[in-house]
């Protein structure tokens, strides 16, 4: 028995010498260990064996499988470090190379405008600062002096909650908690969804605002002209001509609309501006003194300017886009076209 235990032993080393892939050493595997190896073989011949010599014959058997198993374990590793290499070489990706067929992505038309006006505000100075879409009544109203019987507030135009949360119908809701935590100086945009019931070809349930607010001392609608005159330059060039029409909102007094020359038609009038040569692009004035009172700043120490601008109006101007519902179907064809 001990004579065949080490022909075994020395059997295991010529051949696992030989043994070149995974394959041959699974073989080897079976031929020595498995169930009916020749290890296993003579474990089962232990029960001939005479008592007093099975412990010396045991410990024989158990140090030559200890042999054998480490090396099929030693060659188990070496033989997928091999086959791992050869597949990460012949696997391996360029991640420089270019792609074929590659399609970039791109902004949405409303984000794009978006990300033109945010630049040109920051730019300038202004503070980016948002906030809930669903908001409390005395934000979306109460405090921009908004009274209980104005049209803004009935039933066809605001999406109602509760009798006092709704869907804000403005970004406006943001500069009352900026105003009501913070004191001047404070110069701030805040863009950002609003939702009225509305939808047509020029409006839209669910659309885009970015408002500004700039409360200081001194501050006068010369300086409101000029902030304005400027930012609306940068958006549709050096050459475009503004206007001022005296119009009233109850949260700003005086209050104005703000015209551009047509950027279609320079002036000249086109359908885009019905033959007009102007776009009315935004509303805005002097903050009322009732809503700086109602936000916690005296208004005889401070005054403001505040504006607003429907981005989604501005995209279908800037990108000649003839109905906003198209914005909004996600149709790629589209998205394509005025990438």
């Amino acid at each position: 028995m001990k004579n065949k235990i080490l022909e075994i032993k020395e059997n295991s080393q010529k051949e696992i010498k030989q043994i070149e892939n995974l394959e041959q050493l699974n073989l080897f595997r079976i031929k020595y260990t498995g169930k009916s190896g020749l290890l296993t073989e003579v474990m089962r011949g232990m029960r001939d064996v005479p008592k007093e010599e099975r412990p010396m014959l045991g410990s024989l058997v158990n140090e030559v499988r200890t042999f054998i198993e480490s090396e099929i374990e030693n060659l188990e590793t070496k033989f997928n470090e091999i086959e791992l290499n050869k597949k990460l070489a012949n696997e391996k990706i360029d991640i420089t190379a270019p792609s074929k067929n590659s399609e970039t992505g791109t902004f949405h038309p409303i984000q794009r405008t978006f990300n033109k006006l945010i630049d040109a505000c920051v730019e300038m100075g202004f503070e980016v600062v948002t906030g809930p879409e669903v908001e409390l009544d005395k934000y979306n109203f109460e405090m921009l002096n908004v009274p209980k019987d104005h049209p803004a507030r009935d039933m066809q135009d605001t999406f109602y909650i509760t009798e006092d949360i709704v869907l804000r119908t403005h970004t406006s809701p943001v500069q009352a908690r900026v105003m009501e935590k913070r004191q001047p100086p404070i110069k701030i945009i805040s863009p950002g969804r609003t939702y009225r019931v509305d939808n047509d070809a020029t409006h839209s349930p669910v659309f885009h605002q970015i408002e500004g607010l700039v409360v200081d001392k001194n501050i006068s609608l010369l300086d409101l002209k000029m902030m304005l005159t400027k930012l609306l330059k940068i958006l549709f060039g050096e050459n475009t001509k503004v206007r001022f029409r005296p119009s009233y909102f109850p949260f700003t007094e005086p209050s104005v609309e703000v015209d551009v020359s047509c950027p279609n038609c320079n002036g000249e009038g086109c359908n885009l501006c019905k033959k007009t040569g102007w776009m009315e692009l935004m509303g805005a004035g002097i903050v009322n003194p009732k809503v700086l009172e109602n936000c916690g700043i005296d208004p005889k120490e401070y005054s403001g300017f505040a504006f607003g601008q429907g981005i989604d109006r501005l995209t279908m101007v800037m990108d000649k886009i003839p109905d906003m519902r198209m914005m909004f179907e996600n149709d790629i064809r589209f998205l394509k076209q005025v990438k």
